[in-house]
Parts: structure tokens; sequence; C-alpha cells
């Protein structure tokens, strides 16, 4: 898999997956488009992660998060705030990078170009964070999409830190990964007829 040229080894990780009544292409193609944030609960989870960073800039930031609310999530979304698409291979998986201190209210987000990412250790005091989309084919028809996320941390100071994050906002993370790959089976599903 692709991920593992960019995250071979990891401090924590999840992975989920659905079987889709579609082709693998029709998924994969879905996953660039569907608005991985059209359930209410996705919605407000990603506010409230971004909450304090909005607090931080007073009025401004909680107009922007407002506004934010109300548009579509896509992968292009996440590309805006740091994310940053690393690789793919049409239509079988698809990989996405960031690195920061995610555990501080803005993110602190330094994620380096796609070309240089993963060439180098995270720099102190960071974690590095791999997320992936694979679309496979099922014997018999349908297609299984399964996402991963792969987070290492750079030090023991950054995995301090990082770990009490992770643990309070890993069940929200998993319902957030869930609900992305259930609008990306519906989209499929959708465009398959």
């Amino acid at each position: 898999m692709l991920i593992d040229a960019y995250l071979p080894r990891w401090d924590v990780g999840e992975r989920h997956r659905i079987t889709v009544a579609a082709s693998p292409e029709t998924v994969y193609a879905a996953l660039r488009t569907t608005d991985l944030a059209g359930a209410g609960l996705v919605r407000a989870l990603l506010a409230l992660r971004a909450l304090p960073g909005a607090f931080r800039d007073g009025t401004a930031g909680l107009r922007a998060l407002g506004q934010r609310g109300r548009r579509a999530v896509t992968l292009a979304t996440f590309e805006s705030v740091g994310f940053r698409i690393l690789d793919e291979r049409p239509p079988t998986e698809l990989v996405i990078g960031l690195e920061g201190q995610f555990w501080r209210a803005t993110g602190n987000l330094c994620t380096p170009p796609a070309a240089e990412f993963g060439r180098h250790a995270p720099p102190p005091g960071t974690a590095r964070a791999v997320w992936n989309f694979t679309v496979e084919a099922r014997p018999g028809g349908g297609t299984r999409l399964a996402t991963e996320t792969r987070v290492l941390c750079a030090d023991a100071a950054a995995r301090r830190r990082f770990l009490p994050y992770w643990y309070l906002i890993r069940p929200g993370s998993g319902i957030i990964r869930h609900a992305m790959l259930r609008a990306i089976r519906r989209t499929a599903e959708r465009r398959a007829g």
C-alpha cells in the first residue's frame, strides 16, 4: 500500500471499512467529490475541533467558522487548511498527509510539500499524520472502501502531548471516518444507479 511508503511505523492508528455497491472507479470518483461532512454530527465534530482556533481569532474567527460550516467539505477543503495529497494510484488508493502540533488550538501545521513529505523525520515537537483511502473490487461484485489513519510523534515530548489528545478525540475521529465512508458510499451508489 502507498501509505506504507509515507509512514511505515506509527504510534497510534485506526482503520475503518465499508462495502459499496458500485465499481472501484465509481467509488474512487465519489471519494474526490463527496461532501465528507454532509452528516450533521460530522459537521459539528469538525466545528468543535476548529472552535479553539476560532475563539483565538475573535469575532472574525467565529464568523469564518460559521461560513465554513455551511460549505461542502471535500478533499480540496482539507488541502486548503494544510493537508497534502501525497500520492494516489487511481482507482485503488489515495494518501493524505499532515504535520503539526495537533493537540494545540490552531494545530500549528507545518506540512511540507508532497514531494518532501516523509523524506525526513517530522520536526521536533510535532507529529506526522498519514491518512489513506483504499478501494478494492470484491469477488462477486461491489467494492470495499477502507480508510486508515496513522500518527507518528517526532519525539517523547510530542508523544506526551499528543497521546492524551488522541485518547480524547479518538471516538469522534472514528465517528467522522465512518460517516465519511457512508457519505462516499451514498454518492457512489447513487451514481451507479
